[in-house]
Order: C-alpha cells, then sequence, then structure tokens
C-alpha cells in the first residue's frame, strides 16, 4: 500500500519526474525489484485512471501490468475509515526499458461515458462492482460501487483466478545457473 499526499520526496534520481510521493513509490519499487520480479500494489483508481498517463508511461517502459482488480470505494471503510475505489496492481519487471507502450497506460469510456483505464475496458469481469459517477471533493468522480449479490472475498479470488501469476513469474531454473 503505497502513501498518499500532495508533496514530492527530495531523490535526486527521481527529481526530473516530478513525481509526487504516491507515484515516487511506484518508481522506486520498481527500480528496486529485479528483473523478473513481481509486485503487487494496492493503490488508489488514480493510479490508472489519472487524465496525465506520464506515471503509467514511467511504469509501462520498466514493468508489465499482469493484471489488475478494481475494489469497491467501500473496502476500507470498516478498518481505515476511508472510502476511495482502490485497485490492486500485479507488475513484472522488465528485463530492459521498453518504448511500446501498452493499451493501459490510456484511457477510455464505459458506454456510460465514465473515463476509466483501457485494462478495465478490456478486462470488465475485473471491476468488482459497478461504475458509477457522483459529486466529490473537486467534482463529478467516477466510484466503484459494491455487488452485494456475492460476498467480496468471492469475488476477489474469481477475479485472482484470471491474473496468471506463474507465467508472470521467472523461471527458477535461470537462478540456478546463475548461482
Amino acid at each position: 500500500n503505497v502513501p498518499f499526499g500532495d508533496f514530492s520526496l527530495a531523490d535526486q534520481r527521481y527529481d526530473k519526474e516530478h513525481f509526487l510521493i504516491h507515484d515516487y513509490f511506484f518508481a522506486k519499487t520498481i527500480d528496486k525489484v529485479r528483473p523478473g520480479g513481481v509486485i503487487a500494489f494496492v493503490t488508489s483508481k488514480g493510479t490508472l485512471d489519472k487524465e496525465n498517463p506520464s506515471v503509467r508511461k514511467y511504469i509501462a517502459q520498466r514493468a508489465e501490468l499482469v493484471g489488475a482488480i478494481r475494489l469497491p470505494y467501500t473496502v476500507f471503510q470498516k478498518n481505515a475509515g476511508t472510502k476511495v475505489t482502490t485497485d490492486i496492481l500485479f507488475l513484472k519487471k522488465r528485463e530492459r526499458m521498453t518504448d511500446i507502450l501498452p493499451s493501459w497506460v490510456h484511457l477510455g469510456r464505459t458506454e456510460d461515458g465514465i473515463p476509466i483505464n483501457e485494462y478495465y475496458l478490456k478486462h470488465p469481469d475485473m471491476v468488482l462492482g459497478k461504475l458509477e459517477m457522483q459529486n466529490g471533493r473537486f467534482g463529478k468522480m467516477s466510484i466503484c460501487m459494491p455487488d452485494e449479490s456475492t460476498p467480496l472475498a468471492l469475488q476477489i479470488k474469481k477475479a485472482a483466478e484470471h491474473i496468471r501469476m506463474d507465467a508472470a513469474l521467472p523461471d527458477p531454473r535461470s537462478e540456478e545457473q546463475e548461482a
């Protein structure tokens, strides 16, 4: 779970990117993981849905999006007292950077006109609820309303079955040869 805030950290390696703390943690974590390593982030929908794609481009150049699960905005209400649409992102660090940008770097719109990441347009079964527009602190915003017809734990389990972690993991035999 990455920290949030409207401020940056001083780090010469990333200063030119002008990352807020949230995006800084993505960049720093990706850089710390070995090629082929898999990272799971719990983050707000802002990472995949914000209008400015610059951080998604930065991530995509360095890591492959193995999968994502969009959680309802109420998922952390009981234990953290917050309502925020949340994503679980699974990234696999690339062996080397690429300039070929995948579709998930971009936003699209649902049939109802709700802006959302292209990944979720291609994989609507990974959205665990119904998207709606509501008034928020900064105007209209999309939220993921809970689907109460099925327990959330079962919805997450079913969605996670679509994420091919075995295909994302490095071959352990290559590690043995390096040792």
